[in-house]
């Protein structure tokens, strides 16, 4: 358990707004700091995908196959312009994400 971002907010928030109230809001930055509410979630190709990094080798190819299946701009003929692209951006997430598993399963 960190600790350390609690007690240099606290001691920021106080000697920032010289008053208690400043103490209790650098407190509470510090813990936000501590437990990692502002740092950028890591990308899971996984979730992309809706899986886990248990699952085998058919169940990613066949979730790959499903998903750019019901995304790909080529078979949804007819939608609006913004609509298809925002399909083409989910294609390209999902083959993304495809392609960083095999990837790394054939490092291993």
């Amino acid at each position: 358990m960190r600790w350390y971002g609690k007690l240099f907010g606290f001691i920021a928030g106080w000697l920032l707004l010289r008053h208690p109230a400043g103490a209790v809001l650098g407190l509470a930055l510090g813990h936000a700091f501590d437990a990692d509410w502002f740092r950028a979630k890591k990308y899971d190709p996984y979730a992309v995908l809706g899986l886990t990094p248990e699952a085998s080798e058919a169940e990613i190819d066949r979730a790959y196959r499903r998903l750019i299946t019901q995304y790909h701009p080529d078979r949804l003929g007819g939608i609006a312009e913004d609509l298809r692209k925002q399909a083409e951006e989910k294609a390209r997430e999902i083959n993304h994400a495809y392609d960083r598993i095999k990837k790394l399963r054939n490092k291993h």
